[in-house]
């Protein structure tokens, strides 16, 4: 593997980019401190910006490492910070990613999300050389489900009780696509 890192992409309508500090506020006001966003995540809603402060700084400060990859979606247009996309597990073994994402409610809807996870997909499979790239959703949650449909990624089976999130002990959808088949 040729692990590269988390570099700055563009797609059409988006610029993905590292986090900076100066970043906190969008966050929180945007997505992280929205229970409607953060229902079916695995992190609770920040509190107060305080929290997203200091998650924002530790994710900075991995940046260091050539294998994370933690993108914040801007809109070109605007310079609106509306979301997230990072690779949140690594099975090198078997050359596999794991993506998690997630967006602010004001932008849901417009294909934002399909649009960066292609960008990342062409990255992690083309430059850094994984092989499968997997994401999963809580079924209750089946917007997430489409994103991983428009990318191309099958559905390979759901794991009862397999996942927690703010929700709870939940059913995970297991979605995959392997670099074969990404176009």
């Amino acid at each position: 593997m040729n692990h590269v890192g988390t570099q700055k992409l563009e797609t059409e309508r988006l610029i993905l980019r590292r986090y900076t500090a100066e970043d906190a506020r969008q966050m929180f006001d945007h997505w992280a401190g929205d229970d409607e966003v953060t229902r079916y995540l695995t992190w609770p809603t920040h509190a107060n910006v305080g929290v997203t402060e200091w998650v924002v700084d530790d994710w900075v400060k991995r940046y260091e490492q050539p294998d994370y990859y933690h993108w914040g979606l801007e809109l070109k247009a605007t310079g609106e910070l509306i979301g997230d996309i990072a690779v949140v597990r690594i099975i090198e073994p078997v050359l596999e990613a794991e993506l998690g994402w997630c967006m602010g409610r004001a932008w849901w809807g417009n294909g934002y999300m399909p649009e960066a996870a292609r960008a990342v997909l062409k990255v992690l499979f083309d430059e850094v050389g994984f092989n499968r790239v997997c994401a999963a959703h809580d079924v209750e949650n089946p917007k997430s489900g489409r994103v991983m449909q428009k990318i191309g990624m099958t559905l390979e089976g759901v794991h009862r009780q397999a996942g927690r999130n703010n929700r709870g002990i939940v059913d995970h959808a297991v979605y995959a696509i392997l670099k074969r088949d990404f176009t």
